[in-house]
This record gives C-alpha cells, structure tokens and sequence, in this order.
C-alpha cells in the first residue's frame, strides 16, 4: 500500500492509459471518459494530495465527462448530413425558363427536366431563357423567382 501512495501518479497513469486501450475495442466511448477521469486523478497525485482526494476527484472527472462531454459527443457522431429525396432536393436550385411563366402557365427546365412553374410574385411575367430560383414546389408545380441579370 505504501508504495501505491509512493507512485500513485504512475498508477493512475497506468489506469489511463488501460482504460484508453480498452475504448479502442469498446467504441462507446465510456471508457474513455473514465480515462479521463484518470487523468484527473493524475494531475492531483502530481500536486500531491492525499489518496483519498485523488479518488474522488477522478470519480468526479470522470462522473462530469459522463454526464456533460459524452452526450454532446455521441450525439455529434451519430448525426450525419441530412439525406434530401424527392422534391426537397429541387428547393433552391436554378433553373431555366422554357416556356413564358405567368399567372396561369409557364415551363421551366430542371436538371433536364420539364416542370410546370408559376412565379413567386403572381404580377410577373418571367420570359423563355431567363434563369430562375426555386422557391417553393406545390404538387407538381414549381414556385419560382426570376434571378436578376446585371448588364453591361
């Protein structure tokens, strides 16, 4: 026991660096917390306090990094990018007038494709050629808004 209290930085050194050996088969990320939590306890073995301080206080780093790093991080890898399928993918995108867009009819090429279009703004009138934003898709519809061209 005397040399434990001799050495105990080299023990909860030790302990760190098997807990984080162990997380490398585990991957769920607890282990490594409470190798962190060993950590802990060898920065307060290193200042010198009592055994029983150290234990507690890698009991508690570990307990925080359980608690406030590892949801944050589980979370943060389980999420990935967002998949858009279907219409939702077509939102935003540009596409060129085929047919003149008024209140009533228009066609627009998207992605090699015709669809039917009406404009954002009901009062315009958006000709063949021009390129435009889309903005919105109701049923087989799009919503769209003519992109201003600078002149020279």
């Amino acid at each position: 026991m005397e040399w434990l209290q001799q050495h105990a930085w080299e023990t909860w050194l030790g302990l760190a660096m098997l807990l984080g050996v162990a997380e490398l088969f585990s991957l769920d990320l607890i282990l490594l917390m409470l190798a962190m939590g060993a950590v802990v306890g060898v920065l307060t073995a290193l200042i010198g306090l009592p055994v029983a301080v150290q234990v507690l206080a890698a009991v508690a780093g570990s307990v925080a990094m359980l608690a406030v790093v590892r949801p944050s991080v589980v979370k943060r890898l389980h999420d990935g990018p967002t998949l858009l399928q279907g219409h939702d993918k077509l939102l935003g995108r540009t596409a060129v007038v085929v047919d003149e867009i008024t209140r009533e009819s228009g066609q627009v090429r998207i992605a090699g494709e015709l669809w039917t279009a009406r404009p954002y703004d009901e009062d315009v009138v958006i000709e063949p050629g021009c390129r435009v934003d889309i903005f919105e898709i109701r049923g087989a519809t799009v919503i769209v808004h003519k992109i201003p061209e600078l002149d020279f």
